[in-house]
């Protein structure tokens, strides 16, 4: 297991040398490219791990979309940018910073956010605003950490200030999505092993990588739910918790093992917040 775990990582440092001057180019350059390359270094990554990525359903094919996820693992990045392409991420401002891996998400061109300081929503929110009007579709973890993986926190709903904003003369897409890991093994992950992917607390990443580097190939099932505008609800409020209710939903059929399915569409009477 180790001698694997080894030569996996030496493939990935590989690729990753590779491919870093190659997007720091076509970011320098702007070139469409930027977009679509993180998906075929993502995809590679994927197949690296030995992580299958299941979809159900499909992304939006609206530009741009705010796609709304859970959040159990640094694994979650690899997975979510193999399953949709031209896709970036919103994100802790810490991470930016972190050595390596706050490389790799500057040149995903990941949007940082100082979470703790609501003084700065507004300008967190219109940088967002910027990125999806330049036809940016962007991922969010509206929890604003990890989870176990079992069960997911309540979504924070000023996440969701962006939502607000039209694009262009459209309301913003935002489709919700559940992120789940379904076997390891090939052998369902149950309570038992979900420890080996999900990354929460104070654990520091380095071990928490290598545990997952010695593990047997495993299946992730992304689930896209059916899209949403604000104007089907009378808050971000409402948005937020017909998010969360859409992607427990998700969660709960992955970990128990039940095929998940696109859900009955958000009806705007229905969806209307007491």
């Amino acid at each position: 297991m180790t001698a694997r775990a080894v030569f996996t990582l030496s493939l990935f440092l590989i690729w990753t040398v590779l491919l870093i001057p190659v997007q720091m180019l076509l970011i320098r350059l702007n070139s469409p490219l930027r977009r679509s390359l993180p998906y075929v270094y993502h995809r590679t990554v994927a197949w690296l791990l030995r992580v299958q990525v299941r979809k159900v359903g499909e992304p939006s094919a609206a530009a741009p979309t705010l796609f709304v996820s859970n959040h159990i693992s640094w694994l979650d990045i690899v997975v979510l940018s193999a399953a949709m392409p031209n896709v970036s991420f919103i994100a802790k401002q810490e991470v930016g910073t972190w050595p390596f891996f706050g490389t790799l998400a500057r040149l995903q061109r990941t949007v940082f956010v100082e979470r703790e300081k609501r003084h700065r929503t507004a300008e967190h929110r219109d940088e967002m605003v910027e990125r999806l009007a330049s036809g940016d579709s962007l991922i969010l973890f509206p929890e604003g950490t990890s989870s176990d993986g079992l069960r997911i926190h309540n979504f924070k709903s000023a996440f969701f200030a962006a939502a607000e904003r039209p694009v262009g003369d459209k309301q913003l897409t935002v489709q919700p999505v559940s992120l789940g890991y379904a076997r390891l093994n090939y052998m369902p992950v149950g309570r038992r092993w979900m420890q080996l992917f999900a990354w929460v607390g104070d654990e520091d990443l380095v071990p928490h990588l290598w545990r997952f580097l010695k593990a047997g190939p495993s299946e992730a099932v992304v689930e896209f739910h059916q899209p949403a505008t604000i104007d089907q609800f009378n808050s971000r409020k409402g948005l937020a918790a017909w998010c969360h209710q859409r992607v427990l939903e998700g969660l709960s059929d992955i970990n128990a093992g039940r095929d998940p399915g696109r859900r009955t569409p958000p009806q705007k009477a229905a969806q209307k917040s007491e």
